[in-house]
């Protein structure tokens, strides 16, 4: 099991080898859903967004459209891949803040167009990769010398990770109210046409220069407060879960299928299971309170959370703490070695050693 002392050894040697040296890659592109998302929501009209506290209680700049009380997982993949800055918001990016990666990711955002319209404003994966165009030609000013071909060059060498489908679930085929894709698709017609749409963007991707792809598995929304309370269980949500890993068995599938088709690009699955610390023992309930008015499942405006946050896996009633966050991203930054091979530290998995806040 993860103890304290090692995760701290862990980063100290991880500072120690990264003091004074360049990042393990030159720049890392986000896109995904509000677990990834710093703050693109933040100017949208849509109840999906969370520029007020108590989000960001416990991250350095306060709320900042971060959908947790700290850290998301990208911000730790940023920071342990030695990156001095969290990667910008394309809402907010500008001048050489580019250079080193973009942050596209929308809460509510989904593979499909729809998903998440009926609660306002979100950037589809469609409209991220739309945005990422709009970087790209600003970078070719930037490093490129005007040229399309030297700046695609400079984005093989970069870091890609997307995390998308949650919302297809939790924001579209189970709202049935809102969204007819559940009397269309079976779950496993549902997943595959995910997929195929996932597929062709991710071929977009690649077209416009990206090479190494670290994609999530979309997670057991079954498992989130959120949903249970949806369904009236108090337990996890088997109809959920069993409909997304039809998703992720097909993602795994297609990943494989890329890896073989686009022979000078490296997609790797990021997997979201892992092993927790036996403190972190409130697994069914949210550190804050949660609104019953305005953001599906988002923390009630101003109110005193949990003081105990290191000991829940929930911020709200989807969305992990800071403490599961960094968990996460240490994984995450583990399964991505390959594409830092050079410089990488391997976690031991005989001694399961990852890093964790203190928060």
């Amino acid at each position: 099991m993860v103890t304290t002392t090692q995760i701290l050894v862990f980063l100290m040697v991880a500072s120690t080898l990264r003091a004074n040296g360049d990042p393990q890659v030159p720049c890392y592109f986000i896109f995904g859903d509000s677990l990834l998302d710093n703050g693109n929501n933040n100017r949208l009209l849509t109840e999906a967004k969370v520029n007020f506290p108590p989000y960001g209680i416990d991250f350095p700049d306060g709320p900042t459209g971060r959908f947790s009380n700290g850290r998301n997982t990208a911000d730790v993949i940023a920071q342990l891949l030695g990156f001095d800055k969290f990667i910008p918001p394309f809402a907010t990016a500008k001048g050489g803040e580019i250079v080193t990666g973009v942050n596209y990711a929308s809460g509510a955002a989904g593979i499909r167009a729809e998903t998440g319209q009926h609660l306002g404003g979100r950037i589809s994966l469609d409209k991220q990769i739309k945005n990422h165009w709009i970087t790209i030609l600003r970078l070719a000013f930037l490093i490129g010398k005007g040229s399309l071909v030297e700046t695609k060059k400079y984005l093989n060498k970069c870091i890609y990770t997307v995390g998308m489908g949650n919302n297809d679930y939790i924001n579209n085929y189970f709202l049935p109210k809102y969204y007819k894709t559940s009397s269309v698709y079976t779950p496993e017609q549902y997943a595959q046409a995910l997929i195929e749409q996932y597929s062709r963007q991710l071929q977009d991707l690649y077209e416009s220069g990206a090479r190494m792809f670290g994609i999530f598995a979309a997670g057991y929304s079954g498992c989130t407060p959120g949903i249970m309370n949806e369904f009236g269980m108090n337990s996890c949500v088997d109809e959920v879960n069993s409909a997304v890993m039809l998703f992720n068995s097909h993602l795994n599938t297609t990943i494989n299928d890329l890896n073989n088709k686009l022979v000078d690009a490296k997609f790797i699955l990021l997997d979201g299971s892992f092993e927790y610390p036996n403190d972190l023992n409130v697994t069914d309930t949210p550190c804050c309170a949660v609104s019953s008015t305005s953001g599906k499942g988002q923390c009630a405006p101003n109110q005193v959370p949990c003081s105990n946050r290191q000991n829940y896996y929930f911020w709200d009633a989807f969305h992990p703490t800071e403490r599961v966050n960094v968990l996460a991203g240490a994984k995450a930054y583990e399964t991505l070695s390959s594409f830092y091979t050079s410089k990488t530290i391997v976690l031991s998995k005989e001694k399961e050693t990852g890093y964790i806040s203190e928060a």
